[in-house]
């Protein structure tokens, strides 16, 4: 699934094509009133939070994006109108396309604040001031016998780490992704998020694909700090697979 830095990063890459200008022409086969509710109108900004993409239209319209594990928005020029395309947007020669993905909906301004779901997700790990008192209050919320990384996962405590920050986070400040969270201080939770903050957001200027694992998906390779077997075992409700090192990881 996108973690928050590939969604910034996908706002970064479709935002000169879109911010200030209204589309030429929509197509939305899955919700055919959109084209009428938003021709004519500009979009006057992107915005994320996590892993949720908004496109904010004039008029107070919104449209909501969440990728799931096959979603992609993309620019092009020359796009195909599958069965699997949500959106395309016209902007001179180039489409704004939006294909696959769980989530891809229409609101107003005022919905997307009041939005139970949306409203429930934590601090976004990339916001520039990241809100570290509230991150540890939905933290210490939690079930204080859950393993730290099956924590990390949940957007509600922080939004926007996935599966791979996850295993990095927790390498990066040498904690124990299975350690309890009630066994975690806050100084090692925060240092968490602190280590993984700043790759994070090069990550989502530069592109995903600069930036190198250092212990995600490593199963068996020796751990880059101490040289120990790198190990992986599912973790959580969603068997999710959690990757860290036993000999450095405590």
């Amino acid at each position: 699934m996108p973690e928050g830095d590939t969604i910034a990063w996908t706002a970064k890459r479709i935002r000169p094509a879109l911010e200030g200008r209204a589309p030429d022409e929509i197509f939305s086969p899955r919700n055919p009133t959109w084209p009428q509710r938003l021709a004519g109108q500009a979009v006057t900004h992107l915005t994320t939070h996590g892993k949720h993409l908004f496109l904010h239209f004039e008029g107070g319209l919104v449209l909501h994006s969440h990728l799931g594990m096959s979603g992609y928005w993309s620019v092009v020029r020359e796009p195909s109108r599958s069965s699997a395309t949500w959106l395309m947007l016209r902007i001179g020669e180039r489409w704004v396309v939006e294909r696959h993905g769980p989530t891809l909906e229409l609101l107003t301004e005022g919905r997307v604040r009041f939005d139970q779901r949306l409203s429930a997700l934590g601090p976004d790990v990339l916001a520039a001031e990241f809100d570290s008192s509230r991150f540890l209050g939905r933290l210490r919320a939690d079930d204080p016998t859950r393993p730290l990384g099956d924590a990390l996962l949940d957007q509600r405590n922080v939004a926007g780490i996935g599966n791979i920050w996850k295993a990095e986070g927790c390498w990066e400040a040498q904690i124990d992704p299975w350690r309890p969270v009630a066994e975690v201080s806050d100084e090692e939770a925060s240092a968490v998020i602190n280590q993984v903050r700043p790759r994070m957001r090069l990550s989502a200027e530069n592109g995903p694909r600069t930036i190198a694992p250092r212990i995600y998906k490593r199963t068996g390779q020796p751990c880059p700090r101490c040289g120990t077997r790198v190990r992986a075992r599912g973790q959580g409700d969603a068997n999710r697979t959690t990757y860290w090192c036993p000999g450095c990881q405590r």
